[in-house]
């Protein structure tokens, strides 16, 4: 009779961390990788497991437990103008998404995915490491819509090409979906097209790999959550408790309630929100796009 095994005690470290909204999964493991994370006293290993009772420390400074095990999920839909970058620190200088950002007491937004420089449109942020993993995870395949104006002359060939893959740099890749908008003037065209990944430039790469030129790119659409046109560029808004669930039920998570802000709090932040409706003011001689 074949032995029964009971399963490995605890949890992945990088899911720990990635669940209390310390890191993407991606960046926890970068961080074991890296040296920077100690588990009791001793270097933490790729893909070790963790209990309750284990001491956790990132850069020598021990993680409480009460943060470890919080499950705080909070989503914000963000309009990421174009020149701004998804990074947290940039030693050029430039402005980042997370400086348009509401402060957090605890925790820090993660980003799902990223939008390069010349990209505008939806981010997704979140302060659940976890959730984060799931949407950019491209077994979930939430899939990506992009509203995309392109200079060049395009057929129907060109796009039956595109809808069938093409092969890049890093692999094959297509479009899942792409429908032609009636916006544009002569060799100017829009369209909306729709990617199941978030591999690096990968709508551009599509697109040059056929000889046109995208000038345009603006992200619509991430799963089931759309940009409307009344958040302006440069802002925010918090997703209610109804769309956190549906997002978090496409990537198969239950539901997690999210936390009551007090008073004062939950007002800064109502006015924070209500300037969505109003146009970020950029500084002098830089134009909007």
């Amino acid at each position: 009779m074949n032995e029964i095994k009971s399963p490995p005690a605890g949890e992945r470290l990088q899911k720990v961390l990635a669940r209390a909204g310390i890191a993407s999964r991606r960046e926890a493991e970068d961080w074991i990788s890296a040296g920077r994370i100690k588990v009791n006293g001793a270097q933490a290993r790729l893909g070790q497991r963790v209990i309750a009772s284990d001491a956790i420390a990132l850069d020598g400074r021990l993680l409480e437990r009460e943060a470890l095990s919080a499950s705080v999920r909070r989503v914000l839909l963000y309009n990421k103008p174009v020149g701004e970058i998804c990074t947290r620190h940039d030693p050029e200088g430039r402005r980042t998404v997370f400086e348009s950002l509401p402060k957090l007491r605890e925790g820090r937004w993660l980003n799902v995915g990223r939008l390069d420089i010349n990209t505008s449109g939806l981010l997704l942020l979140t302060t659940d490491g976890e959730l984060a993993n799931r949407l950019m995870h491209p077994s979930f395949g939430m899939d990506r819509e992009y509203a995309v104006r392109v200079h060049g002359e395009v057929d129907e060939a060109m796009l039956e090409r595109l809808k069938q893959g093409v092969t890049l740099e890093d692999g094959k890749a297509r479009f899942s979906d792409i429908q032609k908008a009636p916006e544009g003037d002569g060799i100017n065209h829009w369209y909306h097209c729709v990617v199941l990944e978030g591999r690096n430039r990968e709508v551009r790469r599509l697109w040059e790999s056929q000889g046109v030129q995208v000038s345009r790119l603006k992200r619509v659409r991430f799963g089931p959550v759309f940009l409307t046109a009344k958040l302006a560029q440069g802002r925010f808004r918090e997703l209610t408790q109804a769309e956190v669930d549906i997002l978090s039920a496409e990537v198969g998570l239950a539901p997690s309630p999210l936390p009551v802000i007090k008073e004062k709090p939950r007002k800064a932040q109502e006015r924070m929100e209500r300037k969505a409706s109003r146009p970020r003011a950029f500084p002098r001689g830089k134009k909007r796009h």
